[in-house]
Order: C-alpha cells, then sequence, then structure tokens
C-alpha cells in the first residue's frame, strides 16, 4: 500500500505549497478554523437529522436502527481536518489578516 494514499491530502505537499505562499503558521491556523467551521456544520446536520426520529427507545435495550443507519452515514466523512487540507489544496480556501 502506498503510504500517498492513506491521506485524502499529503501533508508534505500542503506544506510545500503553503510555505511558497508565506508563513505555514498562517495557513495552519486558517485551516483549524476552517476544520472547526466544517465540524460544527457537521455536528448539525447530524442534530437536523436525529431529531427527526423517535425517541421512544431511549428506555428501551433495542438501539434504535435509524439513529444508528445516520450515525454510520456520517462516520465515513472524511475527518474534518482533512477536508480542510484538501480546500486549500484546491484553492478554495483563502484567508486574509485584517487590516489595521
Amino acid at each position: 500500500m502506498n503510504p500517498n494514499n492513506t491521506y485524502i491530502v499529503n501533508p508534505v505537499v500542503v506544506r510545500m505549497k503553503e510555505s511558497s505562499k508565506g508563513s505555514i503558521y498562517q495557513s495552519i491556523v486558517a485551516m483549524g478554523m476552517r476544520s472547526r467551521q466544517i465540524n460544527d456544520d457537521i455536528k448539525m446536520q447530524i442534530s437536523a437529522k436525529m431529531e427527526h426520529l423517535d425517541n421512544d427507545t431511549e428506555d428501551s435495550d433495542t438501539p434504535n436502527l435509524d439513529k444508528l443507519a445516520v450515525s454510520r452515514e456520517f462516520d465515513v466523512l472524511p475527518k474534518p481536518t482533512f477536508m480542510a487540507m484538501r480546500e486549500i489544496v484546491d484553492g478554495k480556501l483563502t484567508f486574509r489578516f485584517p487590516t489595521e
């Protein structure tokens, strides 16, 4: 198995690309902020889908299969960090500093 295929984005490629633009640390901060935004969006989507499901089985010993299906649907998503890295490599994520 090729180690470059284990990640959605090769971190070395991100580092080389962003260091050519300026400070890699600025890019890391931007990716971290974007990663948190993506994570919050995913949490909101999960909550919206879960609230429409029947909550009667909370007291029973049997699992709610509908909730398990929703949970598995979101389990296959890539990690928010890798999604943010992919956005920066694809040129979809840009950032700027506020003017003083």
